[in-house]
């Protein structure tokens, strides 16, 4: 965080000649000259580089757009590079070719691709409603339904309308995201006071903010993410309605969901965001059962367990590892499987049953609101399955275990629950970690140290209701 904040003060200092807004236009923008910006070609990907160069070579505007600008200026590596021509998608086409590839029918977009690389190209979206200009895909010829579509909550369903880059500006979400790097001159264009607002350290939504969370309710989330990715504050007027608000996103599809919840706890600072989620009353429409159970802690317990989960993940982010979606989910929704697992378990079944009907249960329940690819919920149910074989470790189950693919993981996620003060199982972790110290003929000696575990007598198993129960979560899957 402090080094954002010091790279705000180094930017800063280097253009104290930007005219105040009172000197400014109504649509008179701020332009940066590169010697002032301290932006180099070098720091921008060489794929978007090649896009840029490329719609120019066509005779078309090309800028970088977004978060890349805002994160270039503040001194961070952006993960994307996204461009803003006039070009619309069908001539974008025409400058790539079989490069490009035109998808989306809410908001129609080019991809560019060089290799693993995809650059997203936008057209500059316009202000009016299509006028009977464009079909619904955003292209000039015989209507087939209108460029622009609002629902009756007033959600933005289709917006194919083009037009100008002064116009583009008043269809992007916050200041900070409406800054536009010139390939041809090497500038900046801020439109918005999208400069002044990162020199205040604030979010602020661009137009009225009511409109714009209800045209589009994610938007309240990527406050959240922006505002603990940057350590910025929200702005007063941002920040207002999202209490009142947040059932909105109720409204928005899971697919969708299922992709902001992962940038927002794969952002690196997820502790933060959950932290902020829980305070604006948008968690609960992000994880319904988990915040029920949060709501209802005792000791710590479970918001311990979920902080050391996301504690290790801003951890593994921040190290350049790798990390797993199914960790995240399984950590989020550990305590509400538990919970009906016991709620199985007092209703008669067999302990096996109980833990796979409340398994289905619960992955059911969280798939209406984030569509979880079914690879994840499959890898959730290891994940969870191998804390109870966790502590079994006698003569060579301790081997077969570690032979299962997801034991790193089960064994991360047990290390989580020993951190968040389940005292009970802080032994069986520093066996696991001892054991994977050993070589090959130490283990086997280790693991025959073990007692034996008793031999339980079996219960007859509900077999028709984990079938049904099976069948249900399958199907909810697949929607």
């Amino acid at each position: 965080m402090q080094r954002i904040i010091r790279k705000i003060s180094a930017f800063f200092s280097r253009t104290k000649l930007l005219p105040e807004p009172a000197s400014r236009g109504n649509n008179s923008p701020v332009i940066v000259k590169r010697q002032k910006h301290g932006i180099s070609r070098k720091q921008i990907d060489k794929s978007a580089l090649d896009v840029l160069y490329g719609l120019k070579r066509g005779g078309y505007e090309g800028y970088l757009v977004g978060g890349c600008v805002r994160d270039l200026l503040l001194g961070l590596e952006p993960k994307d590079f996204d461009v803003v021509t006039d070009a619309e998608p069908d001539q974008v086409k025409s400058v790539f070719k079989q490069r490009c590839r035109l998808i989306g029918r809410r908001f129609r977009l080019a991809h560019v691709r060089f290799g693993r690389m995809m650059i997203e190209v936008a057209t500059f979206r316009g202000q009016g409603d299509g006028d009977g200009r464009k079909d619904r895909f955003g292209r000039k010829g015989k209507l087939s339904g209108p460029a622009r579509e609002v629902d009756d909550a007033g959600r933005l369903l289709r917006d194919n309308v083009y037009g100008t880059i002064e116009e583009d500006v008043w269809r992007r979400d916050f200041t900070v995201n409406a800054l536009y790097y010139d390939i041809r001159t090497f500038s900046i264009t801020d439109y918005a006071g999208g400069l002044e607002d990162i020199k205040k350290g604030q979010l602020r939504l661009i137009g009225d903010p009511k409109t714009r969370y209800r045209e589009d309710p994610v938007r309240m989330i990527r406050a959240i993410r922006f505002a603990a990715k940057l350590g910025f504050k929200i702005e007063k007027r941002t920040e207002k309605p999202i209490i009142s608000l947040a059932p909105l996103l109720n409204d928005v599809s899971n697919a969708r969901m299922f992709e902001e919840v992962l940038k927002l706890f794969h952002s690196g600072v997820a502790i933060e965001v959950f932290e902020k989620l829980r305070h604006y009353g948008l968690f609960e429409h992000l994880f319904p059962l988990a915040e029920e159970i949060l709501s209802k802690e005792k000791d710590g317990f479970p918001r311990m367990l979920v902080i050391e989960a996301l504690k290790s993940t801003d951890s593994r982010i921040q190290e350049g590892k790798s990390v797993n979606p199914a960790f995240l989910f399984a950590a989020m929704l550990w305590e509400p499987m538990l919970q009906r697992k016991q709620d199985f378990l007092d209703e008669g079944f067999a302990h096996q049953d109980a833990f796979y009907a409340a398994c289905n249960d619960v992955i059911e329940q969280q798939i209406k609101r984030t569509a979880i690819p079914k690879r994840f919920t499959a890898q959730m149910r290891d994940i969870w399955n191998l804390q109870h074989r966790l502590p079994k470790r006698h003569g060579d189950r301790a081997q077969k275990i570690v032979e299962h693919p997801r034991f790193r993981a089960a064994y991360d996620f047990l290390g989580v629950r020993a951190a968040a003060g389940e005292t009970e199982v802080q032994s069986i972790f520093d066996w696991w970690t001892a054991y994977q110290e050993k070589d090959a003929v130490e283990q086997v000696a280790f693991a025959n140290s073990v007692a034996k575990p008793e031999r339980k007598k079996r219960v007859r198993r509900n077999r028709n209701f984990y079938r049904k129960r099976s069948q249900s979560a399958e199907s909810g899957s697949k929607q």
